[in-house]
């Protein structure tokens, strides 16, 4: 029987706010005096993992809490990888994004998250062999490197794990 892997950063909303401790805190910023009596900012932390995210730049916490879980995911997509010595095929998410080698998803976009993690995944897989992995996924090694681009820590990452592995940091 096959298991398949899902990435947490891959969970629905509210999938993973179940899996979360919710902290309503309150900070300094935005709304003056009345920003001072209000609990506003939102901290979550995933509980599987251990992973916290929080917000508090706006004044509603419900807008905080969405962007709290946005940051939650794209930190799920850094620091969780998949099972060891796990390859897949392209999924279904990854084949709707990449048509002809190119890689079409916005930074902002809900998707952003899962594809980021399962482009660290590729290149983890692959011993930090960028063209490795981009031939894995379907795509061209530099539309890999640009993905990787739109959040800088995915990319400071991969070149801590080719600068360990003796290979030349990407550009």
């Amino acid at each position: 029987m096959d298991h398949v892997y899902a990435h947490p950063a891959a969970s629905s909303q509210e999938q993973l706010l179940a899996e979360c401790q919710v902290r309503r805190l309150r900070r300094s910023g935005p709304g003056g005096q009345h920003r001072n009596k209000v609990e506003t900012a939102v901290e979550l932390r995933h509980r599987p993992t251990g992973v916290t995210a929080q917000a508090s730049e706006r004044r509603s916490q419900a807008e905080n809490r969405s962007v709290a879980l946005r940051r939650l995911r794209v930190k799920l997509a850094l620091k969780v990888r998949g099972p060891a010595g796990m390859q897949q095929a392209p999924s279904p998410l990854w084949q709707s994004r990449c048509h002809q080698g190119r890689i079409a998803v916005s930074p902002t976009h809900d998707d952003f998250p899962t594809i980021l993690a399962e482009a660290l995944d590729a290149i983890t897989h692959a011993e930090a062999d960028v063209r490795q992995a981009a031939a894995g996924l379907g795509c061209t090694t530099s539309q890999l490197v640009g993905l990787l681009n739109k959040e800088p820590g995915a990319m400071a990452m991969v070149n801590q794990w080719r600068q360990a592995r003796g290979l030349p940091p990407l550009q």
